[in-house]
Formats: C-alpha cells, structure tokens, sequence
C-alpha cells in the first residue's frame, strides 16, 4: 500500500530528478534529419530563448502533475497524473538536448518556477479531483496556444526545434483531452485570466533569464 510517506518521497526525488539529473526521453526525439539546419547567431540566439521558455513549461508541467499526482486521494487518478508526467518528461529531455544544441541555457530559475508550480498544483488538488482535472485542462490549453506562438516565431529554418514544438503542441493537446473525459470542470473565466497574466510573467521573464 502506498503510504503518505512514499507518495512525499517520490514527489521530492520527482523534483530533484526534474532541476539537477539529465532528463532521458522514452520516445525518440522528432527530427527532420534530411533538412539541416543553419542558423545565423541571431536566429539561434532566438531559437534559444524560445527553447528556455519551452524548457521551463515542461518543468513547470512535471511540478503540477507531482503535486496533483499527491494531493489526489483517488488512486486511478494519480495513475493518471503520473503517466502524463511521464509523457512531459520526453519534452523535458528534448528541450533540454535542443538547448544543448543550440548553446543556450537553461533557465537560472527554474527551482523558483517549479516550486511555484508545485505549490499552484497542490492547491489545484485540495480543490477537489474535477477542479484540479479543469487546472490540467485550462493549463494544456494555454500551452498548446503557446506552442502554436512559437511555431510563428522560431525562424523557419529551424527544423529540429521546430518539429520537437509541433509533437509537444500534439501532445498537449491530447493531455487536455484525456483530462476533459476523466471528468474536469471548467474553471470561472477569472481564474482563467490569472493563470493567463501569471503564464505572461513567467514566459517574459524565462525569455532573457
């Protein structure tokens, strides 16, 4: 049986493994090795920081699914939870590779914006399992549409990161639907908005730091 205990440990081994060990992914990382890519310095400076927000989502993302994966009571609904951070975790690792590639770093933050995610999941779980499955259906959303954003910004010969943001759009797509027939609800249009304005802060601020 699973204790409080263990579900504790394994959301702090969760949350060292996500900021310090190099994240390996389950799926291969999609690329389009017949269009290399070349970039000059100003469009991979870009592609950078585009690629250090992408990163931050997806430490941000595994953050939300460890605390709701513990603030649930319903053991079905934690299996749930793990498994898409499982799925996010391959966008962990290929974010991360692809800022390797590229010579950028990761967020000098990044503790800071998981514990905030940490703590926005936690609170999302204590509302209740069908409010907390609204916050994954309202988040994957916005990162979807996000996504998209930056599908119009990468430069267009960019191909490896864009490939990598197009499967994650797919993929997050297919997160806030399986969140929508576990049986979300949908979240007053004011909380919408606050996650709108703190997404904002977090993504301008990731950009340079």
């Amino acid at each position: 049986m699973t204790t409080a205990l263990d579900l504790a440990l394994n959301a702090a081994d969760g949350a060292l493994r996500t900021l310090f060990a190099k994240p390996r992914a389950s799926r291969t990382c999609p690329t389009i090795p017949a269009q290399a890519t070349e970039l000059s310095l100003e469009d991979k400076a870009l592609s950078g920081a585009l690629m250090r927000v992408n990163h931050v989502g997806e430490v941000c993302a595994q953050a939300l699914y460890a605390a709701q994966a513990l603030g649930t009571r319903d053991a079905v609904l934690r299996k749930h939870f793990i498994k898409a951070s499982q799925e996010e975790g391959d966008h962990l690792a290929w974010t991360k590779d692809r800022l390797d590639e590229l010579g950028a770093r990761p967020s000098l933050l990044n503790p800071l914006w998981y514990a905030g995610a940490f703590g926005l999941g936690l609170v999302a779980s204590r509302l209740g399992d069908r409010l907390s499955l609204g916050f994954v259906v309202e988040t994957e959303r916005q990162v979807e549409a996000h996504l998209a954003s930056h599908l119009e910004r990468l430069p267009e010969g960019d191909h490896e990161s864009r490939a990598i943001v197009a499967q994650m759009k797919d993929d997050e797509a297919l997160h806030a639907s399986a969140a929508e027939d576990a049986g979300a609800l949908q979240l007053p249009a004011p909380v919408k908005m606050l996650m709108r304005s703190a997404a904002k802060v977090m993504t301008t601020v990731a950009h340079r730091i």
